[in-house]
């Protein structure tokens, strides 16, 4: 799972090893969901390129979350290649992943992704709101690169040498192309949908880009907010968004602004997604490249509370099963969705990387 509990922290604090029915992770759900490897994604707002300061910031995320793990083995355990992860969550341990999502703490030093890996970064989310030195985002209209920029190419070039997982989540179409191209190793979409389901929205990967995705060996994972399953669940949505951050000039992620998100939904019988919603990007994934290239994204804790009403945090993984066993997946299927997948890129990214070292 995919989860964006970092930056949630940084807007409200909040323990993640006790339950405080905030957010949604936490170890004690964590645990009941059956989760355990968590990929623990460290969102850069892309301000900080601006400010100049996206190190320093990464850094300092990067240090909560190693004290947070070293201070609780019974309940965290890092991860930091495939044959750390095991099945823990029965005996109450949940692994954790570090992941950066903004490429921008490396500056125009791609050394610095090696000191990333160093202090256990195995993914890098590459762009996010806005475009960055490395590439074009989805989310801008302007695309100063036109795809991936020459040092976005070194910087997927060093994650290859280094065994880190480059992550096409949030990159304009041509960047993902460019991207693919440049990399001698499989690529995930961390926490991205079908866009066959959101026609336009190009944060969504397209048909051609999950067959390209697939044909280098790697897997989008599909994630869960409301806005990323059908355009008919954005159009109910965005009244919710203009009100909380525009009219009420908070970020949907703070507790002030889910807790005027959930008072807004009631109010006007905003409908929630289901379980089903998310299991139907699965099913196109499937169909158009096969069950070994799809996997989960969620995307906790980083979409305003407009997760689906049955799957609403880390303790549902249960119901997206049984929605799952309930269209007729197998329980290899299930192994590969629910996490195998992602580990089979990562081995052979760390293959790629070997092999680079040897050679």
């Amino acid at each position: 799972a995919n989860v964006l509990t970092p930056y949630r922290l940084t807007l409200d604090t909040a323990s993640v090893w006790t339950s405080t029915g905030w957010g949604e992770f936490d170890h004690p759900r964590a645990v009941r969901g059956g989760l355990d490897l968590a990929v623990m994604g460290m969102l850069i707002p892309s301000v900080h390129e601006e400010t100049g300061d996206a190190w320093q910031v990464a850094s300092a995320r990067l240090d909560e979350w190693a004290m947070i793990v070293g201070e609780h083995p019974d309940r965290f355990r890092p991860v930091r290649s495939p044959h750390d992860v095991a099945p823990t969550a029965s005996q109450g341990q949940v692994g954790i992943l570090f992941a950066i999502e903004n490429g921008i703490p490396m500056g125009s030093d791609t050394a610095r992704l090696g000191d990333l890996y160093d202090r256990g970064v195995r993914l890098v989310t590459l762009v996010h709101s806005r475009p960055n030195g490395l590439g074009d985002s989805s989310y801008a209209p302007e695309r100063p690169w036109g795809g991936l920029s020459p040092l976005g190419r070194d910087a997927v070039e060093a994650m290859n040498r280094l065994g880190m997982i480059v992550d096409v989540s949030h990159m304009a179409d041509e960047a993902v192309t460019d991207v693919l191209e440049a990399s001698r190793a499989p690529v995930v979409a961390s926490h991205s949908s079908a866009r066959a389901f959101t026609p336009g929205w190009e944060r969504n990967v397209s048909d051609d880009l999950i067959r390209g995705i697939a044909a280098g060996g790697g897997v989008v994972h599909v994630t869960f907010g409301g806005s990323f399953l059908s355009t008919e669940l954005q159009r109910r949505e965005q009244p919710m968004w203009d009100h909380v951050e525009q009219s009420l000039g908070l970020s949907i992620n703070s507790r002030d602004g889910r807790e005027q998100a959930v008072r807004f939904r009631a109010a006007n019988g905003v409908v929630r997604a289901r379980v089903a919603d998310v299991v139907d990007h699965i099913d196109h994934v499937v169909e158009l490249v096969g069950v070994q290239h799809v996997g989960i994204g969620s995307g906790f804790d980083g979409s305003g509370e407009a997760m689906p009403s049955d799957l609403p945090d880390v303790s549902a993984y249960p119901a997206l099963i049984a929605e799952l066993l309930r269209r007729g997946y197998s329980d290899a299927d299930l192994e590969q969705i629910m996490g195998g997948n992602f580990l089979r890129v990562w081995r052979q990214v760390e293959a790629v990387a070997g092999r680079a070292s040897s050679g």
